[in-house]
């Protein structure tokens, strides 16, 4: 491998909108996120599965099914 094409690797730290902090290592410095697996709807499961505005119902309707 060549020296001194690849950038520096360093510890970090990883901090979420919610306040949650991973420490981790990475080719940046700090890093600032706005959702983690910590505040995300699909890993806490308050994830809404909604009809859309009833779409389901009005095409039903209007194709007679």
């Amino acid at each position: 491998m060549k020296s001194g094409i690849h950038p520096k690797y360093q510890k970090t730290t990883i901090k979420c909108a919610c306040g949650e902090v991973i420490e981790t290592a990475s080719t940046r410095e700090d890093i600032k996120v706005e959702i983690c697996s910590k505040c995300h709807p699909f890993y806490t499961g308050q994830q809404k599965l909604s009809n859309a505005g009833g779409r389901v119902d009005r095409f039903k309707k209007r194709f007679g099914m």
